[in-house]
């Protein structure tokens, strides 16, 4: 077969609870090589802001591992990871690893005493590191105190009427009276905090971080309206005292109101993750020159279109000329929309004859099999477009 030079960009999502983005831009690898050996290869493991996004955006800038001692969102000392990217001034944090679900067991979730106290003590510690940059997804927390939490682990205080310090929480803020960010840690005016936010719930009402998400993390119906009264007084005196509007602003809602902590506290800009990891990981450089452009998701469906990894690989390799293929578990329904995203062809991994687990367990395999198979149709057709 021949190929030119032009490089082959590998750029999917993990593939859930089977393949990390790295594991699968790997194995997609795999199987270019044994259908093009002299195929120059570009990995770019991607994400879309949520699990995940600290590895591959280290592994694809070389950047480094960080370890920090922190507090959980019950406030027990946990070990959470970070990444610095491989330029050294911007660091990328999940804040599932420090006020995620999935640190609680399920009969310890409860948003009325769940802090995200974890999360800012883990920028207190990239700003330590001397960043100028964080990248902060904000998936999969286990919290609806409005980013209380990560304003208190940088310096800030919410008081009652009598001056005293509420609990940590959302519980407590109904009875917030004033906020004091006289002590808020001064380096944060220096640092660039950019939220990857794929929703636009607001803070309050039938959409809000109470209704929306605190029944995911352990609330009941009585909870649920605590927290919004919690919110609205949160809202209310961020509005009052620090002329801050943060209840109607698309993505407050987000993480049960870290969204509009970000907003409020530290200047954080709400973005879409994966225009983050695309900017971060240099994605339209290395797309530059390219002949094809393979990415990939454990099901690809309706969702994929609506802001997830394939749908923005696919958009920015259109808009490069790059054709581009998603390689992905299972096809569900509405996955033919992300046809009007940039990508060109999809395919799944999965043969139909095949369960689910088994599936899964040789996800790897079926992976490489399978880019094996694209690139030597695709080039296939390249050559005789080119014989005609």
């Amino acid at each position: 077969m021949k190929l030119s030079k032009r490089t082959i960009v590998l750029a999917p999502d993990s593939f859930k609870e089977s393949l990390s983005s790295i594991a699968a831009s790997q194995a997609m690898a795999k199987g270019v090589r044994r259908a093009c050996p002299e195929a120059q290869i570009d990995c770019v493991p991607m994400a879309d802001g949520g699990e995940g996004t600290v590895q591959a955006l280290v592994w694809a800038t070389g950047g480094t591992y960080c370890q920090e001692l922190v507090h959980d969102p019950l406030g027990r000392l946990v070990e959470a990871t970070f990444g610095l990217l491989g330029h050294g001034d911007c660091a990328v944090i999940e804040m599932a690893a420090a006020s995620g679900l999935e640190l609680l067991d399920p009969q310890d979730r409860n948003p009325l005493l769940t802090s995200t106290r974890g999360t800012g003590e883990l920028i207190l510690a990239a700003m330590r590191a001397g960043v100028k940059r964080i990248i902060l997804g904000i998936g999969g927390s286990a919290t609806v105190d409005g980013g209380t939490g990560m304003a208190r682990a940088l310096g800030v205080r919410f008081l009652d009427a009598a001056g005293k310090e509420l609990p940590e929480g959302g519980g407590g803020l109904t009875k917030l009276e004033r906020i004091d960010i006289s002590g808020l840690d001064h380096r944060i005016k220096n640092v660039r905090i950019e939220v990857a936010c794929d929703v636009n719930n607001p803070l309050l009402g039938e959409r809000g971080a109470a209704r929306i998400f605190a029944p995911q993390k352990g609330a009941t119906p009585q909870m649920v309206e605590q927290l919004e009264q919690s919110l609205a007084r949160l809202g209310e005196k961020i509005a009052q005292q620090l002329a801050k509007e943060v209840i109607n602003t698309p993505g407050a809602g987000a993480a049960g109101g870290l969204g509009a902590g970000l907003l409020a506290f530290v200047g954080g800009q709400l973005k879409s993750g994966v225009e983050l990891v695309i900017e971060a990981v240099g994605l339209a450089d290395r797309l530059v020159g390219a002949g094809l452009c393979i990415t990939g998701e454990g099901k690809l469906d309706y969702q994929s279109a609506c802001g997830k990894a394939v749908m923005g690989v696919g958009r920015l390799a259109k808009s490069m000329n790059v054709p581009a293929i998603v390689l992905a578990g299972t096809i569900g329904p509405g996955a033919e929309q992300v046809l009007n995203e940039g990508i060109i062809e999809y395919y799944a991994i999965k043969p139909e004859s095949m369960s689910l687990p088994e599936a899964m367990k040789l996800a790897p395999e079926l992976l490489a099999q399978a880019a094996e198979q694209v690139v030597r149709k695709f080039f296939s057709e390249v050559n005789k477009s080119k014989a005609r």
